[in-house]
């Protein structure tokens, strides 16, 4: 229940995150125990730094909130990490959003003429470089991770209040969250 009101929380107090429609501590299949359920107020086919930041932050909300709430973290977790990481990645390696690196891209479309994609795995800049992406993908997941909770540790008590009444209701609709 925590982990869902995490991601809640901090997307009902960043500017740019996709409004949250249904949150539910219903497992659905053998992966998910629960879900957050947001959907954009428009077709979007560009996001800015700004958006693709907290949308992470969202994503990072249901780890913080084990943190914050039990001092422990758990592996209920490792989808919204993957997505989290998978936008950092991005971030830095194709969209050129990185301080540090500026804006290059380090990814090509990998078009192999005759080997199979999984034997392709050529990359074109230097171990430095790939040293100073994996830095700059950490520091943003960092930064983002601190951002998050900010948002939970100033709005524990909606927190507490959101985490019991998805335990009282197990499905809780967008008015409710309001």
């Amino acid at each position: 229940a925590y982990h869902e009101a995490g991601h809640a929380i901090v997307a009902s107090h960043l500017p740019s995150a996709d409004p949250v429609r249904r949150i539910s501590i219903i497992p659905r299949g053998i992966s998910a125990l629960g879900y957050t359920l947001q959907l954009p107020t428009e077709d979007r086919y560009l996001m800015t730094k700004t958006e693709l930041i907290e949308r992470m932050a969202v994503l990072l909300g249901g780890r913080v909130a084990e943190e914050i709430v039990f001092g422990e973290i758990s592996t209920g977790a490792h989808n919204d990490l993957q997505r989290a990481t998978d936008i950092a990645n991005s971030m830095v390696k194709e969209f050129g959003m990185s301080d540090k690196l500026g804006y290059v891209t380090f990814e090509k479309e990998k078009k192999p003429l005759f080997l199979p994609s999984s034997a392709y795995s050529y990359r074109e800049y230097s171990e430095d470089t790939a040293k100073k992406i994996d830095e700059e993908v950490k520091k943003i997941i960092d930064e983002t991770y601190q951002k998050a909770k900010e948002i939970l540790i100033s709005k524990r008590d909606k927190l507490e209040e959101l985490a019991h009444l998805l335990l009282e209701k197990e499905v809780v609709e967008e008015a409710d969250l309001r």
